[in-house]
């Protein structure tokens, strides 16, 4: 039965205290003064009636009347009208029907209505809202659903996640505590255990169960529960649990609605709205743990009647009833996933339903699909894959998906590697390749798995190990007479020459790499391998031929490449110029360099210390400090370490700084040099007063997902499509084949998930043409 609170507006007392959502309650308020339907949405347990009430609480002097009317209990939907006029207090009347009757009732008063839990009933109630706001001029209504009304005019807040713990704040227990997620969890873990307090010995284990948890309230609440019986580490253990995880979810409040008694209740009562092809879909999404586009959807969730173009409609239904969430950003191609207590839920219904192994199956087949179209990369090792967003799908899928597809499975192995290695976690990347090593499948790969596993050993700083894996991957090569894959083992090679110290081994390696490229025809390998060249020249003293090399590669890069190589040829030119003592020029590539790569990876630190021996050479101790500083903080933050010969030179040059700044000076760089982080950090080391460039820098990193996927002579042919060119007209313009232009194409729709032109056309209108500008020549 429907109820309300009472005539005096009087809401149900709150029983434990309100944490957080300050910024929701704001807009809240902004909004419902410009709407007079607002619905929050939201998955079940998120918060959307706690957040409700607490809203309506703050504003009940503002309305004549303010009423609650429950849902959670009222099954059939042809009684709505009549069960909300009793909840109402509005009684029959011969003659009237019940939607008269609350029409009558509610008048032209100013009053709030509040329908809490709509989702199971969302088409009766669209229809009795639309009546009621027509008909009562002055009513609002404020509604919680797990899926939009869909009435004209209606306003939906989608209630997200509370608030996480950022990855650096380690134990540090103010910082922990800006968390909505971390303070709900203290406050009610306090309630049940008097005395619990939050603490550098268990900062660390709280954040990550309030993050493996996605910060879904009542999820945090039910798992604080247990903090009197269980300590912190025993419930993230439960969670890392799957076959436990819904279990330690649940014992919610015996006196609550009964579909927030645990999280499978919760997830279950929205599961029960959703017809069976929408349900397969669902349960089938279970297997992508790192998330999916909508490729991946189809080529997993197709099938057992269900189309490959019937996926899309049903991934838009699953959103709408907050059965997923989609992934911040604008980036193409858009992003979705199951929060982990939703996943856990729907792989239960998987693997009751049997399609657990065919599941696996498809998804194997996807990503081995994936790795297969963007193979071929001389340097795959260096080159930034679309696999590097699946990391989490390849490091689950073929591990479950046991027994099936041994070469697939061999294949997605060192395609995780590469990731693990190009996101510098190199104990992970090692560990697969070891094992890869070892198997008789990874001897299918040739040279690949050494030579990558050489560039792992290099990172980790151990000259010896990679050089014996890279004698290893050329011996392979030679011996499969590719000559690409000799050439990516003979680079790979010279990176370990390079660890070892050994600059002119790296120098004769590099020069016979760019024999074999050069009659290959891929302007781009050449100009990559030609920039490893100067670097190890630059090493060998040869720093003059290093300049000639570079003037003819940077144009290339800067042209073809994605971002991470072109900045890495940039940083290359600018030590170049540094060595040469042309200060100017190398202060300008250095700060090319921060201006197209994110500012809180690891690749803005190079610039910002090449920047630091720009400093040093120009007398500027104090500034020089700053950055080294500065940069050698972020550096521990983010796990990682400069090669060993830069390492050298930005300690010699913090060295130097120190020694010859006074007292004061230098102790006010190293407390300046605290304060620089991320924007901050970009915009001192680029000397701009204002933010407008941090704001600039920002934008970048934003389309930064994007601009990677594209080089620029794809872009161009972008544009030029979306001119309305023929491919024939687009080769004229960029003297192309016509050819080489469908290839361009090709890969455009892959990258972007695009397939037709008139699809490229809006994607390239939707996009500011200078937020695309190439970095200045």
């Amino acid at each position: 039965m429907a109820t309300a609170a009472s005539r005096d507006h009087a809401l149900p007392p709150a029983l434990d205290s309100f944490v957080g959502r300050r910024r929701e309650l704001s807009s809240l308020r902004a909004l419902l003064s410009s709407t007079r339907l607002l619905t929050l949405t939201g998955a079940g347990g998120v918060g959307k009636t706690r957040l409700a009430l607490e809203f309506a609480r703050g504003l009940s002097s503002r309305y004549a009347r303010l009423d609650l009317v429950e849902l959670g209990s009222l099954r059939d939907g042809a009684t709505l009208t009549q069960s909300v006029a009793a909840a109402l207090g509005v009684g029959e009347r011969a003659g009237q029907t019940g939607v008269d009757l609350l029409v009558r009732a509610i008048g032209d008063a100013s009053r709030l209505l509040l329908l809490d839990n709509c989702e199971h009933l969302a088409e009766p109630c669209a229809r009795l809202v639309l009546t009621l706001l027509s008909r009562c001029p002055r009513l609002r209504i404020l509604a919680t659903s797990r899926e939009a009304l869909r009435v004209p005019g209606e306003t939906v807040f989608r209630v997200g996640e509370l608030s996480l713990p950022p990855a650096d704040a380690g134990d540090d227990v103010t910082a922990l505590l800006r968390s909505d997620a971390v303070r709900l969890f203290v406050e009610r873990a306090a309630r049940r255990s008097p005395g619990f307090t939050l603490d550098p010995g268990n900062g660390r284990l709280i954040a990550e169960i309030c993050r493996r948890l996605d910060g879904l309230t009542l999820a945090v609440e039910l798992a604080a529960g247990h903090i009197a019986t269980l300590a912190p580490g025993d419930i993230l253990a439960g969670l890392d649990d799957q076959s436990s995880q819904l279990d330690l979810l649940a014992g919610g409040s015996r006196t609550g609605p009964r579909r927030h008694s645990g999280l499978a209740t919760a997830v279950d009562w929205s599961h029960q709205l959703l017809d069976p092809a929408e349900q397969a879909v669902f349960r089938r999404l279970a297997v992508l743990v790192g998330g999916f586009d909508l490729a991946a959807a189809r080529s997993v969730c197709a099938g057992g009647g269900i189309g490959p173009r019937e996926v899309f409609p049903v991934l838009c239904a699953l959103e709408e009833k907050s059965l997923i969430v989609r992934l911040p950003g604008d980036a193409a191609p858009t992003r979705f996933r199951q929060l982990g207590v939703i996943r856990a839920y729907a792989m239960e219904r998987l693997r009751a339903s049997g399609e657990l192994g065919p599941t696996l199956r498809s998804a194997l087949t996807w990503l081995h699909e994936v790795a297969e179209r963007v193979g071929g990369d001389v340097f795959a090792d260096q080159a930034s894959s679309p696999l590097t967003t699946e990391r989490d799908n390849l490091a689950s899928v073929p591990v479950h998906a046991t027994g099936q597809g041994e070469a697939a499975r061999v294949r997605l192995t060192l395609e995780l590697a590469r990731v693990h290695y190009q996101q510098e976690q190199p104990s992970a990347a090692g560990a697969l390749l070891s094992g890869l090593l070892r198997e008789p499948g990874g001897r299918a790969l040739g040279g690949e798995v050494a030579a990558l596993a050489a560039r792992v050993a290099a990172q980790q700083g151990d000259p010896h190990r990679a050089l014996s894996l890279g004698e290893r991957a050329v011996s392979l090569e030679r011996q499969r007479h590719v000559p690409t894959g000799l050439a990516n083992a003979l680079d790979a090679r010279a990176a370990a020459w390079l660890c070892h110290g050994a600059f002119a081994g790296a120098v004769t390696d590099l020069r016979a790499c760019l024999d074999i490229l050069a009659p290959l025809g891929s302007p781009e390998d050449v100009a990559w391998c030609t920039q490893h060249l100067a670097w190890a020249l630059l090493q060998a003293g040869g720093e003059r031929e290093a300049d000639e090399l570079m003037a003819d590669c940077l144009p290339v890069l800067r042209e073809q490449a994605p971002w991470p190589r072109a900045a890495a040829a940039l940083h290359t030119a600018g030590a170049v110029r540094l060595v040469l003592g042309q200060l100017e020029s190398a202060e300008a590539l250095f700060a090319e360099v921060l201006r197209i790569a994110p500012g809180r990876s690891f690749h803005a630190l190079y610039p910002v210390e090449g920047l630091a021996l720009v400093a040093t050479e120009s007398g500027d101790m104090q500034r020089a400090l700053r950055l080294c500083e500065a940069s050698a903080q972020a550096r521990r933050r983010l796990d990682t370490e400069p090669e060993a010969p830069w390492r050298r030179r930005i300690e010699q040059a913090a060295a130097r700084a120190r020694s010859l700044l006074p007292t004061a000076a230098r102790e006010a760089a190293v407390v300046g040099a605290r304060k620089l982080r991320g924007d901050r950090l970009i915009a001192y080391a680029l000397r701009t007063g204002s933010g407008e460039q941090v704001r600039r820098g920002a934008d970048t990193v934003r389309s930064g997902d994007e601009r990677w996927r594209l080089t620029a002579r794809e872009f161009m042919v972008v544009e030029l499509v979306a001119k309305g060119l023929t491919n024939r007209q687009i080769a004229d313009e960029l003297r192309l084949s016509a050819h080489t232009v469908a290839t361009h194409l090709d890969r455009v729709r892959d990258k972007l998930g695009l397939r037709s032109r008139t699809q490229i056309a809006l994607w390239f209108g939707r996009r500011h043409v200078t937020r695309w500008a190439g970095p200045p020549s």
